[in-house]
C-alpha cells in the first residue's frame, strides 16, 4: 500500500481530551461531525439506543453502512407515490442491469434473498405451480453442487428450497457428482482463494454441463469492477448486498443475471402470494433508493476514496504506534471487504490490558466504538465507514486508552 511522505510523519499528541494533531478537543470534533445531521427529535436517545462509531466494518449485526444523502431522498421521494411493484422492479431492473453488464436483474431483501429467490428460480422456471410448491421438489431437480470450502452458513438460503448440497473439491469430483438431478452450481465468493476450482473455471464447468452457475458476492465490493466482472466472466446468476460497501438500504439486494432466470426467480417473489418469497418483501422505496445507490456508487472518484481510506487508516496507526509495546500492520483483504485493514496489537507485559478488555473500553467510553477483535492482543478496524473527522475521534480514543492500559 503506498503513502504519503507526509502521513508517514504524522504524529499524535497526548490525549486527555484533545484531538490527534491539534489542539481542538475532543468534544468539539464529535459535537461538529455530529451537528450537521442531528434531528429534532432524537429517536436513538428517546428509544435508550446506544450509537457508536463503526471502525469495525459493514456487519450486519452493526447495520452495515449509512445511506447517502441522495439515496436518503431517493427513499423519501419514493414514499410520496403509488406505483405498481412489478414495474417499478422492471424498470429498475432494467437500469440495473445494463449498469452491470447483465441481462436482467431485480431489487432483492438482501443479498440472502437473492439467493433464496435465484435458487428457487432455478428450481422452478417460469412454471406458477412448482413455485407454490417449495421446498417440495416433486418433479424438479434437487441437487447443488459446492466446493468442500464454500459449504458455509450462508448455504442455508439454497437449502430452504428443499435441495440437497453436493459438497467436492476437484474437477474430478464435479464431474462425478453431474447426474439428472444437479440444478446449480454454487460459488461463494469470498472463500474463492480457499478453494481448488477457481471461478473461471467453475464456469466453464457449468458452461460445459449446461448447468447454472451462482456466484454470492455479498460484502465484495470494492473494488467496483466486481459489479460486472463476474456477469462479464459468464457466471448465470450474481448475488450481492445493496446495505454494505454500496450503502444503499441494508434491506435491499440485487439479483442479476439471465433473463430467463431473473424471471423465474420474480415468479417466487413478492408480490406473488403462495410462494417461499412472499416475506421477502421489498418495497418502492428500497427498490429506488437501491438504483440510486448503485448509480452513485459507480460514479464516484474510486481513486481519490482509496486515498482518503489510506490516509485515515495511516492517521490512527500513528496514534497507536506512540505507545510503547504497541505494534502495527496493515493489510487489504483479497477478496471480500477489500479495503485498507488496520492490525493493532501489544506486548500484554507493557499494555497490561487483554483484547476483550480493550474492546469493552472502547465500546463504553465516550463517545462509543466498535472495532473487531484479532488474535491474541490485538483489534482489527477499518476506516470506510467513518464519516468525516471521525478517523481523528478514533485515532484519539485508541491512543488514549492504550496509553491508560501502560499506568
Amino acid at each position: 500500500m503506498k503513502r504519503r511522505n507526509a502521513i508517514k510523519n504524522l504524529t499524535i499528541l497526548p490525549v486527555a481530551g484533545a484531538v490527534v494533531g491539534s489542539s481542538v478537543p475532543l468534544g468539539s470534533v464529535m459535537a461538529s461531525t455530529a451537528a450537521c445531521s442531528r434531528a429534532k427529535r432524537d429517536l436513538f436517545k428517546e428509544l435508550g439506543l446506544r450509537t457508536f462509531i463503526n471502525a469495525a466494518g459493514t456487519y450486519t449485526a452493526m447495520t452495515a453502512s449509512l445511506m447517502p444523502e441522495e439515496v436518503k431522498q431517493a427513499w423519501l421521494d419514493a414514499s410520496e407515490e403509488y406505483v405498481l411493484l412489478d414495474e417499478v422492479q422492471d424498470k429498475v431492473g432494467e437500469k440495473i442491469a445494463e449498469m452491470c453488464h447483465a441481462e436482467a436483474a431485480t431489487v432483492t431483501a438482501g443479498c440472502y434473498s437473492a439467493l433464496v429467490l435465484g435458487m428457487a428460480g432455478v428450481l422452478t422456471g417460469n412454471d406458477p405451480k412448482k413455485a407454490g410448491q417449495l421446498p417440495d421438489l416433486t418433479g424438479m431437480k434437487s441437487e447443488v453442487i459446492t466446493q468442500k470450502s464454500h459449504n458455509q452458513g450462508y448455504v442455508h438460503a439454497l437449502t430452504l428450497t428443499g435441495i440437497k448440497l453436493i459438497e467436492v473439491e476437484t474437477v474430478e469430483d464435479v464431474e462425478n457428482a453431474i447426474n439428472e438431478n444437479t440444478a446449480m452450481m454454487w460459488f461463494l465468493n469470498y472463500a474463492g482463494p480457499e478453494g481448488k476450482i477457481k471461478d473461471k473455471e467453475w464456469v466453464a464447468l457449468g458452461k460445459k454441463y449446461n448447468i447454472p452457475t451462482m456466484n454470492d458476492m455479498a460484502a465484495d465490493v470494492p473494488p467496483v469492477e466486481n459489479l460486472w466482472k463476474y456477469n462479464d466472466m459468464g457466471f448465470d446468476l450474481v448475488c450481492i448486498s445493496g446495505g454494505k460497501g454500496l450503502c444503499g438500504p441494508q434491506s435491499a439486494g440485487i439479483l442479476m443475471g439471465r433473463k430467463d432466470l431473473i424471471a423465474a426467480a420474480r415468479l417466487n417473489a413478492p408480490p406473488r402470494s403462495i410462494t417461499i418469497g412472499r416475506g421477502m418483501k421489498v418495497n418502492k422505496e428500497e427498490i429506488i433508493a437501491m438504483y440510486v445507490a448503485l448509480e452513485k456508487y459507480i460514479n464516484k472518484d474510486h481513486d481519490k476514496e482509496w486515498k482518503e481510506w489510506e490516509n485515515r487508516v495511516a492517521l490512527i496507526e500513528s496514534a497507536a504506534k506512540q505507545i510503547d509495546g504497541v505494534t502495527t500492520t496493515v493489510s487489504v483483504p483479497p477478496v471480500a471487504n477489500h479495503t485498507p485493514t488496520l492490525n493493532i496489537s501489544w506486548d500484554i507485559n507493557k499494555v497490561k490490558v487483554t483484547r476483550d478488555e480493550f474492546l469493552d473500553r472502547l465500546r463504553k467510553g465516550n463517545p462509543s466504538i466498535e472495532v473487531m477483535g484479532g488474535r491474541d492482543n490485538s483489534v482489527n478496524l477499518t476506516v470506510f465507514m467513518l464519516k468525516p473527522g471521525q478517523d481523528k475521534i478514533v485515532a484519539a480514543r485508541i491512543q488514549e486508552e492504550l496509553k491508560n492500559a501502560t499506568v
